[in-house]
């Protein structure tokens, strides 16, 4: 006999079921041309995964706006804005030069991304291809950043990157509800190329490929890259101190991303003291209410730092005081292996598409 768990188990397999065959459709239906795929004038790039959750594509769009953006092109990022408060069809989150918005009203993920590439135009909106559009007609650009695209099969990509993440394999096991894929493995095809993300220990890259080789076959070796701290960064002043000034310091952590144990695990490399712990869902919205009580269990524990990620900082800025000792840990991205391929598919685009390509 079953026991409970099993039970549920089974009854959110046969649940993920209807929607892996409408996944599986909607991407036929856009294989066949039926459903059509619009095409903009620009070079797309697009960064995207299969799974729900925090694979690392924020700091991955970073570090490819990063990369055009020093080659002399003029980049804009394209994101939906999950979760944000404005309800324009499309939103200027920065003109390259400012920042226009807010984190509230932009979304933490494009506000992070604003922030980070200052000379890059950064955009939301529901539909990539319309938001695309909308920017081109006010802006000379040259290449087109996707942020969290996979999915988005109405938008020709000339690159189409997908991230997975070592230390998530049971992530590829099942579809939602029964497990975190949001469509099924076999649409990892259509990937121009895999990145596998946190490959800091080689058994668990080698387990990730694993699991694609057996639903892909033969597959090239993966990129793959592990993100870094670099620094810490005060959430009230902006300030940045060395990571070797928080060395033995007590902590409270603070963080509402997508992968928690991840950024647990990161902040104990760094040598800080973890105290306690406060994990909200992915993209959650801070009030002041949420600020008190984390400013009071860090002064029950006498913690010396409440530490957060740069997306929470984005957000808990504007609730904090300039007595707070609370602070973001900055990343750095880092390519390990495949750097020269990842280049070469990024920055080899031309600056624009024929017309009779585009529509």
């Amino acid at each position: 006999m079953l026991n409970p768990g099993t039970k549920v188990r089974w009854w959110l397999i046969w649940a993920a079921i209807p929607y892996g065959v409408v996944a599986r459709l909607r991407a036929l239906l856009y294989y066949w041309g039926w459903f059509a795929q619009r095409r903009l004038p620009v070079p797309v790039l697009s960064v995207g995964n299969l799974t729900l959750g925090g694979t690392g594509k924020t700091p991955m769009v970073i570090v490819l706006a990063d990369w055009l953006l020093a080659q002399g092109k003029r980049v804009a990022i394209l994101s939906r804005g999950y979760r944000r408060t404005s309800t324009d069809p499309y939103l200027l989150v920065s003109n390259g030069e400012r920042l226009l918005v807010g984190p509230n009203e932009a979304g933490d993920e494009p506000f992070l991304m604003a922030q980070r590439c200052p000379k890059a135009i950064v955009a939301v909106g529901a539909d990539r291809y319309e938001l695309g559009d909308w920017v081109l007609d006010r802006f000379p650009i040259d290449c087109l950043v996707l942020d969290d695209g996979f999915q988005h099969l109405g938008l020709y990509r000339d690159v189409n990157l997908l991230l997975v993440d070592a230390t998530d394999a049971e992530g590829l096991a099942a579809l939602v509800p029964a497990g975190r894929l949001r469509e099924p493995l076999q649409a990892a095809a259509r990937a121009t190329a895999i990145v596998v993300t946190r490959a800091d220990v080689p058994a668990q890259v080698t387990q990730v490929c694993r699991r694609l080789q057996a639903t892909l076959g033969t597959m090239p070796d993966p990129i793959q890259v592990v993100f870094c701290p670099e620094s810490l960064v005060s959430a009230v002043t902006g300030a940045s101190q060395p990571l070797s000034w928080s060395k033995g310091k007590t902590a409270l952590l603070c963080s509402g991303v997508g992968h928690a144990g991840s950024f647990r695990s990161l902040v104990e490399r760094i040598g800080i003291r973890i105290l306690d712990e406060v994990a909200y869902a992915d993209h959650h919205a801070y009030t002041s209410q949420d600020v008190e009580r984390l400013r009071a269990r860090a002064t029950e524990l006498q913690a010396e730092l409440v530490v957060t990620t740069e997306k929470d900082a984005c957000k808990l800025a504007a609730l904090l005081q300039l007595t707070d000792s609370w602070w973001a840990v900055r990343l750095s991205t880092y390519v390990i292996a495949g750097e020269d391929r990842l280049k070469r598919l990024v920055l080899s685009q031309p600056d624009s598409i024929p017309a009779e390509a585009c529509g």
